[in-house]
């Protein structure tokens, strides 16, 4: 899991996301129960790191037209996982990751104007709370603008996002002391990856690390999706 985190922490330093794309899988393979509490712990902290290095770029009115339905979408997710299995929630897991990696891959492009920002902070807080991975309907839509908007405006949107997710599932006595505790054992590691992602940022063409991080976020869904079918 610390190996994952680091992976995924220094993507997200590189492009915006990919903290829970990279360890969310690897996650729920160590342990599903795990699932969204630890990783959205630390996908509430994580970009604070962010924030502190670059702060300019960041886009207030398309956050402020995706946070109310992020909440909506929040509340959506709460519900899935009071009432789905773990299994089932690992599933979704994998199938997110895989959509993702599809979409991204194929360059889709979608407009940025209200409505899609509406639906994507609807799609994402409910996605964000029921398996940690949030960033991709965002992100999709952001992927045309400058890397540093999408860095700086992820970040809040994380940060945000994932606190409310967090105070959605302690509502309805999701949150357990042993999984903020690892949480907290493990946040040393995503320092280092966002050390290692700003080394890294202005030496690496961001076209080198796309294809490479899609091609991880599919092989560990993928075997996720299967070890959970085959059981």
């Amino acid at each position: 899991m610390a190996l994952a985190l680091l992976a995924g922490a220094t993507v997200q330093s590189l492009v915006g996301l990919g903290l829970g794309l990279v360890a969310a899988p690897v996650v729920a393979l160590v342990d599903p129960h795990l699932l969204p509490e630890v990783t959205l712990w630390l996908a509430c902290t994580y970009p604070v790191v962010t924030l502190l290095g670059e702060h300019s770029g960041i886009d207030w009115d398309g956050l402020a037209w995706s946070m109310p339905t992020r909440v909506v979408g929040t509340v959506l997710g709460v519900a899935a996982v009071a009432h789905l299995s773990r299994s089932l929630l690992a599933v979704v897991v994998a199938v997110m990751v895989l959509v993702a990696v599809a979409l991204t891959w194929r360059a889709v492009r979608v407009p940025l104007n209200r409505g899609t920002l509406m639906a994507a902070g609807l799609v994402s807080g409910l996605s964000g709370t029921a398996t940690s991975i949030g960033g991709p309907p965002m992100a999709i839509l952001y992927q045309h603008r400058p890397p540093q908007q999408i860095r700086t405006t992820m970040a809040v949107y994380f940060s945000v996002g994932a606190g409310l997710s967090l105070v959605g599932l302690g509502i309805v006595g999701e949150l357990e002391a042993h999984r903020f505790a690892l949480a907290a054992l493990l946040s040393p590691v995503l320092l280092l990856g966002a050390w290692i992602g700003g080394v890294l940022r202005p030496r690496v063409p961001e076209a080198r690390v796309r294809p490479a991080v899609l091609l991880v976020c599919a092989a560990s869904a993928a075997v996720l999706l299967v070890r959970t079918l085959v059981g």
